[in-house]
């Protein structure tokens, strides 16, 4: 007998049938149809005792793994910080944060990139981690590369490594020059600006996320100087993307080292529909939230002590 509303519930069938339904459907694997056919049933019927048990409590559902807590988490990400997607793999102590974050990027493009696409890619040692795994899939369904910034050596070692043999536009400048009017004629250069503009325009764009320290990358590389880490912080710098920093607002800053750059802006990157960063590690969080509040990205990659981390901050 049905319910006022139309829909079966718990008390159209005794509980032995619904016992025999849930037992076929989750430990014998066989399909709705078939249990259907076994007790003399509809398969809508089977659905909808199925909905009903779950509902009521007397079918409770227990997943035993691992990746259990970093879908919770995954959840909580998006739906605080209004993210597109957030993808939270589990923490590994043993292996190093980039290596890891890196596979799960190329795990996460790999599942969306198709046929045709075209991938544009910061720099940092995650991009180029990402950069080295995807090669197979880039040559298969032919997905363009194309570099968010200047500095072609920055990009080289991750593409010769995953022997990426589609088309591959890398804008053909340093990242960070000495002059800003020389950075200013450059990304003028209609070979520069295309490229750019293409960036912007790719079906992705996989950037990292550096937090403000002696050994965030931005200081090894040599962009910055260890002696300017600390005058930086005083001027509210917390963390950079594309070598340009902002504050814990996630306002990008103004400061003469960006007049310098040579890449895509950070204010206009944000108008980018699916800028994803792969970041992680508990000296990142709070450069990572703060990407996040000032809307630099709409998918977060990251681990699940990075984002139980980010979770605990309170704005």
């Amino acid at each position: 007998m049905a319910s006022d509303n139309g829909e079966w519930s718990y008390a159209d069938a005794d509980e032995e049938t619904l016992t025999r339904i849930a037992w076929y459907y989750y430990n014998d694997g066989l399909t709705q149809n078939e249990i259907g056919e076994r007790l003399n049933m509809s398969r809508i019927k089977v659905s909808r005792l199925l909905e009903s048990g779950r509902r009521s409590g007397i079918i409770q559902v227990r997943i035993n793994s691992r990746y259990q807590g970093c879908l919770a988490l995954e959840r909580q990400i998006k739906e605080r910080y209004g993210l597109l997607e957030a993808y939270v793999v589990p923490q590994l102590p043993d292996q190093d944060p980039s290596d890891r974050l890196g596979q799960a990027a190329a795990q996460f493009l790999m599942q969306r990139l198709q046929h045709g696409d075209l991938l544009a890619v910061g720099w940092g040692a995650t991009v180029s981690n990402t950069i080295q795994r995807l090669g197979h899939l880039a040559n298969e369904r032919d997905i363009g590369l194309v570099s968010l910034t200047g500095g072609v050596g920055t990009y080289v070692d991750g593409m010769r490594t995953a022997n990426w043999g589609s088309s591959v536009h890398l804008v053909p400048a340093p990242l960070v020059v000495r002059d800003p009017q020389v950075a200013s004629n450059l990304s003028c250069e209609p070979a520069v600006a295309n490229l750019l503009d293409m960036a912007l325009n790719a079906s992705f764009q996989l950037v990292g996320i550096g937090e403000l320290s002696p050994a965030s990358t931005v200081v090894r590389s040599g962009y910055v100087t260890p002696d300017e880490v600390e005058p930086l912080r005083r001027k509210g710098a917390v963390g950079d993307i594309l070598c340009q920093f902002y504050n814990e607002q996630g306002e990008v800053l103004d400061l003469p080292l960006h007049d310098r750059v040579i890449g895509v802006k950070l204010a206009t990157l944000s108008r980018a529909e699916k800028v994803v960063a792969a970041a992680g590690g508990l000296q990142k969080v709070q450069a990572i939230h703060s990407a996040l509040r000032g809307k630099f990205v709409g998918i977060l990659i990251t681990d699940e002590t990075t984002a139980a981390g980010l979770l605990e901050i309170k704005d």
